[in-house]
């Protein structure tokens, strides 16, 4: 699964509605809608978590995932520790990360690429990526039908 920046995770496509998203990987195992209602679909098969925003009209605009096959230019993240991942990921542009802490989990964020990469107990165990926001505006790479 290839994250691709500004763009995605694998096909999918920062603003994809849910039947976008259904028509390529079919039915989720699961969806429920958050505290401000927001659409969720996990897709367990996957190891992924897709955020649909309601003030957005539904569009994918939030990916997470923990899929063992995530690879960012050739790059395998998931499993690394953030000192290998750092080092292989510069010479690609990804020098900016700030580290946030907390229980046995650390966030390194890219806000240039609005991904965060997760650790715990040393190791990279998850991969969130937004959609870009630009001058207040969702940067949507996928027109709907």
């Amino acid at each position: 699964m290839k994250i691709n920046l500004k763009n995605g995770i694998d096909k999918l496509l920062f603003g994809m509605l849910q039947k976008d998203v259904i028509a390529l990987y079919g039915k989720p195992t699961k969806s429920y809608k958050d505290e401000e209602e927001n659409v969720i679909l996990l897709y367990n098969d996957q190891k992924l978590r897709l955020t649909f925003y309601v003030e957005e009209g539904l569009k994918l605009g939030y990916i997470v995932s923990s899929n063992e096959k995530l690879t960012l230019s050739d790059i395998k993240i998931i499993g690394k520790t953030m000192d290998v991942i750092q080092k292989e990921l510069a010479p690609k542009g990804l020098t900016s990360w700030d580290e946030e802490s907390f229980d046995t989990y650390e966030n390194y964020f890219n806000e240039d690429y609005w991904m965060i990469v997760q650790t715990e107990f040393g190791y990279a165990v998850k991969v969130e990526l937004g959609a870009i926001i630009s001058k207040d505006e969702f940067q949507w790479k996928f027109n709907s039908k």
